[in-house]
C-alpha cells in the first residue's frame, strides 16, 4: 500500500519565509525560485509578488546568480566559455545576465585550464595513429565547451 506524501501548502508569508531561506543557502534563478514556490500550493499572483519582493531585497539576483555560476564551471570544472552560455541559457538566464556572468573568466586562466585539460587527456588517450588522436582530443576539449579555434592551437602547440 503506497500512500502519497500530502503537500504541504503555506500562506504566502510563510512561503516568503522559506523562499528566503532556499535563496540564502545558495544562489538562485528566479525559474528554481518560481518552481519551489509553486510546490507550496501558492497561486501565481503570489507567486511573482514574492519574486518580486526577493529580487528587491537583492535575495534573487539573476547577475549575481551568473556571475557566481561562471566562476564555478569554469574554475572548478574547467569548462569553456560555449558550455558555460549553454547552461545558463537552460536556467533561462538573460543575455545581459549571461554576458555579465561571462566577465568573470580571466582569459589568461581559461587558457591554462584548457591546456591542463589537453596534457591530461593526451597522457591518458590510448589511440597511435596521429590524425585519430589530435581529433579524439580535439573532440574532447570541444565537448568541455572550448571554441575550436583554441582547441586547434593547443593542440598545434602541443604538438610542438
Amino acid at each position: 500500500m503506497e500512500r502519497q506524501k500530502k503537500q504541504k501548502t503555506y500562506t504566502p508569508k510563510e512561503a516568503l519565509i522559506k523562499a528566503a531561506a532556499y535563496c540564502a543557502y545558495q544562489e538562485r534563478t528566479q525559474q528554481e525560485v518560481r518552481t519551489k514556490l509553486y510546490t507550496y500550493g501558492l497561486e501565481p499572483d503570489d507567486v511573482e509578488e514574492i519574486i518580486v519582493r526577493l529580487g528587491q531585497e537583492k535575495m534573487l539576483d539573476e547577475e549575481r546568480y551568473a556571475q557566481a555560476y561562471v566562476r564555478g564551471k569554469y574554475g572548478l570544472k574547467k569548462w569553456g566559455r560555449r558550455k558555460i552560455v549553454q547552461g545558463l541559457k537552460a536556467k533561462g538566464i538573460s543575455e545581459y545576465c549571461i554576458k555579465q556572468g561571462l566577465k568573470e573568466i580571466d582569459y589568461d586562466v581559461y587558457e591554462q585550464n584548457l591546456q591542463q585539460l589537453l596534457e591530461k587527456k593526451n597522457a591518458t588517450e590510448k589511440e597511435k595513429n596521429p590524425f585519430a588522436r589530435r581529433q579524439k582530443l580535439s573532440y574532447y576539449l570541444m565537448s568541455k565547451g572550448y571554441e575550436s579555434d583554441l582547441v586547434q592551437d593547443a593542440i598545434k602547440k602541443l604538438e610542438g
